[in-house]
């Protein structure tokens, strides 16, 4: 389901992304840290006759460099990269080069992060889990100028700003980008060290995002933390299944 132009203050001017120019494909830069991911995306893209990835990138400086280089109409890019928060390469992309379209590909449940990537200047959120047919036609249709969601996230969206219901995930809102994604790798059953290796960061920075996250979710204990990420991934995953 598209978000029409408009509908939402906060997607104002988001579906204004540039359409390609005449000059045959899209270029496309791809981002991802795994480079066996990155590499199976860019030849799926590839096969499509108007589409081409001019860059494979793992790193928020490697993209930044070639988006100034290769000029891409769209970047397609993963929350979980090695030198920053995507939230924050997202941003910069749009600081920098605004006429860039960015659509997120992740791992990560789009109940939490979509809406983020959106407020961050993305134009569209896709999980990793989709068909392959539905990846490349998130790309056109962000290459159009048009939002990419879920039909279920953009009803969830729009009811919450047109003055609906609250979402069942705003009591999350208080946690910071980086602090969420460690909240769900809790919740899927990953100790501190295996979120560290994963998130490419150190023990103890994730011990602190583990304390900040009981203090902001007013949790006594790591069991509590355990428990409520535990139950939060399998609420998730039961709203998943009864839309497929």
């Amino acid at each position: 389901m598209d978000i029409p132009n408009g509908d939402v203050a906060f997607l104002k001017g988001q579906t204004m992304a540039n359409l390609p120019p005449q000059r045959g494909k899209a270029r496309v830069i791809v981002v991802d840290d795994h480079p066996v991911v990155r590499r199976g995306l860019a030849q799926l893209i590839n096969h499509e006759t108007d589409l081409e990835v001019c860059k494979e990138t793992g790193s928020a400086q490697e993209t930044l460099k070639a988006i100034s280089e290769q000029e891409p109409d769209i970047v397609v890019l993963d929350l979980t990269l090695g030198d920053t928060n995507g939230f924050s390469l997202i941003k910069d992309i749009k600081m920098r080069h605004k006429g860039v379209a960015v659509l997120v590909l992740s791992m990560h449940d789009e109940s939490l992060y979509a809406e983020r990537a959106l407020r961050a200047g993305a134009q569209g959120y896709i999980m990793k889990e989709e068909a392959t047919e539905r990846v490349i036609g998130a790309i056109r249709r962000v290459l159009k100028g048009d939002i990419h969601l879920s039909e279920k996230m953009s009803t969830r969206l729009l009811s919450q700003m047109l003055g609906g219901t609250k979402d069942h995930q705003s009591h999350l809102s208080c946690l910071s980008d980086r602090e969420l994604e460690v909240f769900e790798l809790i919740g899927r059953g990953l100790q501190t060290r295996q979120i560290a290796e994963k998130l490419h960061l150190s023990v103890k920075i994730i011990e602190t995002h583990r304390a900040n996250i009981k203090r902001k979710l007013d949790l006594g204990n790591a069991i509590e933390l355990l428990q409520y990420a535990t139950q939060w991934a399998q609420d998730s995953t039961n709203d998943r299944s009864q839309t497929d």
